[in-house]
């Protein structure tokens, strides 16, 4: 059975004058994914999210979400989406329960205090429900972004940068909480993001765009699994064993308290064997494949 389309963008085109800034874009989201919406700056992301949202209009293309066209029925469409765009605003001169409380009378739900405590709770503002916004940190205004977005019960979340200006303890506890979206709320979470070593954590699915148009798009597992790797070796003879792997060819990077080589992902076997023909401890031997690797390779070539 062929997962649910959530999110269906097809030739999606915006110019700004003669500036191009959405190509011909086109991918899908399914149900249940954190889907990974990178690119550079420029690339895109931010005009595509504002037409996933209506918030301006495309010179051509469909969008289609939960099956329908977000053209002929945006309204049915926005009650099941909720989104952070850019950084969240509040009143500062009320507290976190009364912004909640008008932020779901606009989006036109009928929420209990009881819920709205819940949701607080959920995003971890539990106990500071009745203090004013203008006394939190940024993470805890990122938090109350995240219970903005929940109050209506969307089945589609869209957070466009959330972890921008976050310490790395903020970072952390924004993953785990898109995390519990997918996991334990059922939600299909969109996150725009440069942040790729968060994206590698915690997507499921991703796209890569550049000049409006994407370069590459799929499950990020699958893509990260290339045939080139970077091989971290660990071994209580670093200068010999780098040596020994220089001399057959291979490039050798020392870092730290591990050699880093540049080989492909079958040659790994060949790597450790030749280390210990030679009585070369390994302790460990580990292929590594980072978004950021990927990501900066595939720039390079589009």
């Amino acid at each position: 059975m062929s997962p649910e389309i959530i999110l269906s963008i097809k030739d999606l085109h915006k110019n700004y004058g003669h500036f191009k800034a959405v190509d011909g874009l086109s991918f899908d989201v399914y149900r249940g994914d954190v889907f990974g919406f990178l690119g550079p700056n420029g690339a895109g992301k931010s005009t595509t999210i504002r037409m996933m949202l209506s918030l301006i209009s495309a010179d051509k293309g469909e969008i289609s979400v939960f099956g329908r066209s977000l053209h002929k029925e945006r309204n049915y469409i926005l009650k099941r989406v909720g989104c952070i765009v850019e950084k969240p605003d509040f009143y500062k001169y009320l507290s976190a329960e009364r912004n909640i409380e008008y932020f779901a009378k606009l989006s036109g739900a009928e929420v209990t205090k009881k819920k709205i405590h819940e949701v607080l709770d959920f995003v971890g503002l539990k106990g500071r429900e009745k203090d004013k916004v203008k006394g939190f940190s940024h993470g805890m205004k990122q938090r109350l972004g995240i219970a903005q977005t929940l109050i209506h019960d969307p089945d589609l979340i869209i957070l466009d940068e959330p972890t921008t200006g976050l310490d790395p303890i903020g970072i952390i506890d924004i993953r785990h909480l898109i995390t519990q979206l997918r996991v334990e709320k059922n939600k299909t979470v969109i996150l725009s993001s440069h942040i790729l070593s968060e994206i590698e954590l915690i997507a499921t699915r991703m796209v890569i765009i550049n000049r409006g148009k994407a370069i590459v798009q799929g499950n990020v597992s699958e893509l990260l699994r290339s045939d080139e790797v970077l091989v971290a070796i660990r071994t209580d003879e670093l200068q010999r064993a780098k040596e020994l792997l220089e001399s057959k060819g291979q490039l050798v990077e020392l870092s730290g308290e591990e050699l880093h080589v540049h080989s492909r992902v079958n040659d790994v076997p060949a790597l450790n064997k030749l280390l210990c023909d030679n009585n070369i401890n390994v302790f460990a031997i580990e292929p590594k494949r980072k978004l950021e690797d990927y990501f900066l390779k595939l720039l390079t070539h589009n």
